[in-house]
């Protein structure tokens, strides 16, 4: 917004709400909140009744906490989104960090006025303290600041597509993302991602078949080591090529447990 005052021209900060999805996120939560706390004009945290302490801490930091089940991850995003009380809303999780750089660069882009409803924005992602450039890994953009008015998420359990009516944007600078803390973390959240993944293709009535899950856990890994370079990332860009390539294996197998299941119910009638 432009202010004009005796023939200068000032340009208002615009004000900006970050919206953050938390779930025992005690360890992480702390200094996501404060790289935006200052900045944002509103900071609301919406807690998926973590049993650690970090409602606790994010009453510390955050303007608003609120605590609502998770039942499905785009719809309670949406959800999310609209308990803030300004038009641009940023969405950050626990384990992500916002730079100087890419706040200045918001200021800017907001303050001239803009005919985007969105703006994508490229992310740094870690393992531990290893930031992985290749394998897909980066700048791997995601479409994060946005006007809540034109702005959703497919209401599905897990990965939600987003949907912008209107044009999209590019910031050039990063935020940091420590994806997983080492391989064990990678692990867990495979194993936990591919159940709703499973429960996902359930629910949209998908059919997947064993030929089209071994295709697809193929392409994944030789895209993500050979054609995206994972080769470059060592021993860390083959285990991000392998986990990307076994969710598809896992996902497919736990689906055809979900059926066989669901069939032998039917079947008996239980």
């Amino acid at each position: 917004m432009i202010i004009k005052h005796k023939e200068e021209v000032i340009m208002e900060k615009p004000k900006v709400s970050c919206v953050v999805i938390t779930k025992n996120e005690s360890q992480r939560i702390k200094d996501c909140l404060k790289s935006i706390k200052g900045w944002a004009d509103e900071i609301i945290v919406v807690d998926d009744e973590s049993t650690d302490d970090t409602v606790r801490i994010a009453k510390e930091l955050a303007d608003k906490v609120i605590v609502k089940k998770m039942d499905n991850e785009g719809r309670h995003r949406n959800w999310a989104y609209q308990q803030s009380r300004n038009l641009w809303v940023l969405s950050i999780d626990a384990d992500e960090r916002l730079t100087e750089e890419l706040k200045q660069e918001i200021d800017s882009i907001l303050s001239k006025g803009t005919t985007h409803a969105g703006f994508s924005i490229p992310r740094k992602n870690y393992i531990g303290s290893y930031w992985i450039r290749y394998a897909g890994q980066y700048p791997a953009a995601q479409l994060r600041l946005f006007r809540k008015d034109k702005f959703k998420y497919e209401e599905v359990e897990v990965h939600p597509r987003a949907f912008l009516d209107g044009s999209c944007g590019h910031l050039k600078s990063d935020i940091i993302h420590y994806s997983w803390r080492d391989f064990e973390h990678f692990a867990d959240k495979v194993n936990r991602q591919t159940t709703w993944e499973a429960q996902k293709w359930i629910n949209t009535n998908r059919k997947m078949s064993t030929i089209h899950a071994f295709w697809r856990a193929f392409d994944r890994f030789f895209r993500k080591f050979i054609i995206k370079k994972g080769y470059k990332d060592g021993l860390i860009g083959f285990m991000v090529a392998y986990f990307d390539s076994y969710y598809q294996i896992l996902s497919y197998a736990k689906y055809r447990q979900i059926l066989f299941e669901k069939n032998k119910n039917n079947l008996y009638g239980e």
